[in-house]
């Protein structure tokens, strides 16, 4: 049952629900605001059993806007730590960041302003990929990453990993998806190198098995390790669900707890096709062929969706987004659809009648 706890590795979550990242664009030079002391705040009384704080740069040319969390510097790691501080004292909720690096998606406006638009020169920033190849027609063309710059990206993520542990955190989990840096190494889509990164599948996952590895060394073993992967491209010459059931096995191997399947996303326009819960058989593919705890996101809006998707075993747990936003509600609503009045806090209960 959905409301059943769950553990995952030797963190215990109260139920099988779980918010996901939601980049907010709304840091202050990296560090938290205001804004996501409320946002957070929010999200917290959710009902959910964890809270994931949004994409978090591991380095200054891996932000995709000016606005985005990092965790690369003391300033960053004691500004998340007192956010982290503050959530953890008014809620019993598990928390747990998402580290990443935007590569060719980087140096973008904030969506509200301009979405999917890269910054002017004036105000822009180098972006780096596997190869150079811009992401779309509008787009600059990013510099193909050398050797010794992916060797120093691997350990941007292995140190914040590190602060990440200091912070506090429950969970972290590594961004491979979502058209980002790591998500372009794996891609044929977008690398398209002949070095030992580039090529066949195996190659292609270097970088982020290499990531996975570094990082699995320096975070405690007790807590939560994930990843955030691409289950496919929605492209015909991309990324197939064998890819990611290979990348998905590999990082098990590696020691990671989990993986979150999530598709498309490395150029503008695929062929992915949404509706109702569209990634849960991709990924109780991946699921089945890894063996490795999953979950997923991609519209997940109806009690009925995520109720079948946990008692079918189509995946471990369950990831929302912006059905939360939209509903705070929503989990106790789907508690009293289940009829666990227990869960439900009882200055809610006349509300939910």
């Amino acid at each position: 049952m959905i409301f059943n706890k769950l553990k995952i590795n030797k963190i215990i979550l109260k139920n099988k629900i779980v918010i996901s990242p939601m980049c907010q664009y709304s840091a202050t030079k990296g560090c938290p605001s205001k804004w996501h002391y409320t946002h957070l705040q929010n999200l917290s009384s959710s009902g959910a059993s964890m809270v994931m704080l949004e994409s978090t740069a591991v380095n200054k040319e891996g932000r995709i806007s000016k606005s985005d969390l990092c965790l690369f510097n003391d300033k960053h790691e004691k500004k998340l730590k007192d956010l982290i501080s503050y959530l953890k004292k008014n809620n019993d909720v598990k928390y747990g960041i998402q580290l990443s690096h935007a590569g060719r998606k980087g140096s973008s406006f904030v969506p509200w302003v301009k979405s999917n638009t890269t910054l002017p020169k004036k105000i822009s920033w180098k972006t780096y990929s596997a190869s150079p190849i811009p992401r779309d027609k509008k787009w600059p063309k990013p510099t193909s990453m050398s050797k010794k710059q992916i060797l120093n990206l691997i350990k941007s993520f292995k140190k914040s990993a590190i602060r990440a542990n200091r912070i506090n955190l429950d969970c972290l989990e590594i961004h491979m998806a979502h058209g980002y840096l790591l998500h372009q190494f794996f891609s044929p889509i977008s690398n398209k190198r002949n070095d030992d990164y580039g090529g066949n599948v195996n190659n292609r996952l270097k970088l982020l098995l290499d990531i996975a590895t570094q990082v699995r060394k320096v975070w405690p073993k007790g807590k939560i390790l994930g990843a955030r992967i691409t289950g496919t491209d929605h492209l015909s010459k991309g990324i197939k669900s064998e890819d990611a059931a290979l990348l998905a096995k590999n990082l098990k191997a590696i020691g990671f707890d989990y993986v979150s399947v999530s598709s498309g996303g490395i150029i503008p326009k695929t062929k992915m096709n949404q509706y109702e819960g569209f990634r849960v058989k991709l990924a109780n593919k991946i699921k089945k062929k890894a063996k490795i705890q999953t979950t997923t996101t991609g519209l997940i809006t109806k009690f009925s969706t995520a109720n079948k998707i946990v008692k079918n075993r189509k995946v471990d747990f369950i990831t929302i987004a912006r059905i939360i936003i939209k509903n705070p509600l929503w989990i106790y609503q789907l508690a009293k659809n289940n009829n666990v009045s227990d869960y439900i806090p009882k200055q809610y209960k006349r509300i939910l009648k």
